[in-house]
């Protein structure tokens, strides 16, 4: 597509995606509306290419120009550990910082880890972020973190964490996610600290895995019955949950309906945890319930619990989908990109063919 294709070669090519999203679960609801949506924004961006083809201009630049997983080659990004006292708390919450090359101010990326892990955690989705020029936080939560299993006999480590998995634990990570965002801003305003004039905190996105994913559905519009969405922070402007859940009572419209920001979701066919009653039909009902506009979910075929994190699982047997990662790099930087940055090649991307360059055939995405 390098090189004036023809016509019929680019219809090929576009009407692809249009044939998979037949693979899509239709039975769930708004998904017909959701489809025909697909594909009107499919047919008009085949049009586009069409006749930049017939009058002789690089049609192919359309497509080509946004690479989302282009990295300046040889970034290392430089990081480093601080940790927020909350003083009212009485509360250490360690984070490990990974910056972008440039000095000036970026946006900022908050990232909260699943039960039983820490701030080291995921990191190449830190160091990618990073390389793409966000300043990216991961947060660590004393309490339903690594300090939960690592001092325990190796027979007692699940019921531990089972016992880490409480409401307790929860509403503490909720006060985390705030107190880091109140120290992110007295620290890019102070000139003797190394995130001084590097963060516009105006430009706020949120994301965690697991029970990160539950925290940052909590911090980013999710509703909480009586209590509504007693734990949303406005400074955060868009979402992005992996290993997503439904709440246990309550319904799924009532907790996502009014979800006001833009929201991504992933997942995958075998996406189950040890701990906890999260299954994959809690994961998938997230989606429907979400109100229309910047909400996307991708659910990785045969992408089990840990498939979002750097390593398996101890115990899991076979080899990793390398595509996996390198999917869930590309969608969540366009998502970043076009809702952060307000990159209108990457919002074109992500809802056209490009996000369905990048995923394999029985890879489900949708949007509305």
């Amino acid at each position: 597509l390098h090189t004036h294709p023809h016509p019929l070669c680019l219809l090929h090519l576009h009407a692809l995606p249009l044939h998979l999203w037949h693979c899509l679960p239709l039975h769930l609801p708004h998904c017909h509306a959701i489809l025909h949506a697909q594909q009107r924004r499919q047919r008009l961006r085949l049009l586009l290419v069409l006749t930049l083809t017939l009058a002789g201009l690089p049609a192919a630049s359309v497509l080509a120009d946004y690479d989302p997983l282009a990295v300046p080659s040889g970034f290392n990004p430089e990081t480093i550990d601080l940790t927020v006292h909350d003083a009212k708390r009485d509360r250490d919450i360690p984070l490990r910082v990974y910056l972008p090359a440039q000095k000036s101010p970026a946006p900022v990326l908050l990232f909260s880890h699943g039960l039983g892990g820490s701030r080291e955690g995921s990191a190449y989705l830190g160091r990618h972020w990073a390389a793409r020029g966000y300043v990216a936080i991961f947060l660590q939560h004393p309490g339903s973190d690594t300090g939960v299993w690592k001092d325990q006999p190796r027979g007692q480590r699940m019921d531990a964490m089972r016992q880490a998995a409480s409401a307790q634990n929860f509403r503490l990570r909720l006060g985390d996610v705030s107190s880091t965002l109140d120290q992110l801003e007295t620290w890019t305003s102070n000139g003797a600290t190394p995130l001084s004039g590097r963060m516009d905190l105006a430009r706020v996105g949120m994301s965690g895995h697991s029970f990160g994913a539950v925290t940052t559905q909590a911090v980013s519009g999710q509703r909480f019955g009586l209590f509504g969405a007693f734990g949303r922070d406005p400074r955060i402007r868009a979402a992005i949950m992996f290993s997503p859940s439904s709440p246990r009572r309550g319904s799924a419209d009532n907790a996502f309906g009014r979800v006001d920001i833009p929201w991504m979701l992933m997942t995958g066919t075998k996406d189950i945890a040890g701990i906890g009653d999260a299954d994959l039909a809690s994961r998938l009902a997230v989606f429907p319930s979400l109100p229309p506009g910047g909400k996307y979910e991708l659910v990785l075929e045969g992408a089990e619990h840990s498939a979002f994190t750097d390593r398996a699982l101890p115990g899991k047997k076979g080899p990793r989908n390398p595509n996996h990662h390198r999917a869930i790099l590309a969608l969540s930087t366009a998502f970043w990109d076009a809702w952060l940055r307000g990159d209108q090649a990457a919002r074109e991307w992500l809802d056209g063919p490009g996000a369905r360059a990048v995923l394999e055939p029985r890879d489900r995405w949708q949007l509305k």
